[in-house]
């Protein structure tokens, strides 16, 4: 279907995702990495790897519902919503124990001191 947002297309990647392509080509690399460690069961994604996880990118970076972000892909919102469950966490930075004493922390738009 022509008009459909692809990771196959490197002009959609970076406004999408604020990642260079060779940036997210290494994330892809690294979350097919800790998908291959575990079986595969069930019924096979509909999209390609790189195209979910750039899905779940558009979603955090835009804050389009389900709804909206679903047909830009070419899937229901319902697929949508599973995508974004699925590999959210393995794509989500795990958090820091420790920062450097002149650390500058940004949580939802205010400042915390570390």
């Amino acid at each position: 279907m022509a008009g459909l947002i692809t990771a196959s297309e490197p002009s959609w990647i970076a406004p999408f995702t604020g990642l260079s392509p060779r940036c997210f080509g290494r994330l892809v690399t690294a979350v097919r990495r800790e998908i291959a460690a575990k079986a595969h069961r069930g019924r096979p994604w509909g999209l390609p790897l790189e195209d979910r996880i750039l899905l779940v990118a558009a979603y955090w970076r835009t804050n389009l519902t389900m709804r909206q972000i679903a047909p830009l892909f070419g899937i229901s919102k319902s697929a949508a919503d599973r995508i974004i469950n699925h590999l959210g966490p393995k794509i989500a930075l795990h958090p820091r124990k420790r920062f450097a004493k002149d650390t500058l922390l940004i949580v939802d738009g205010t400042l915390v001191p570390p």
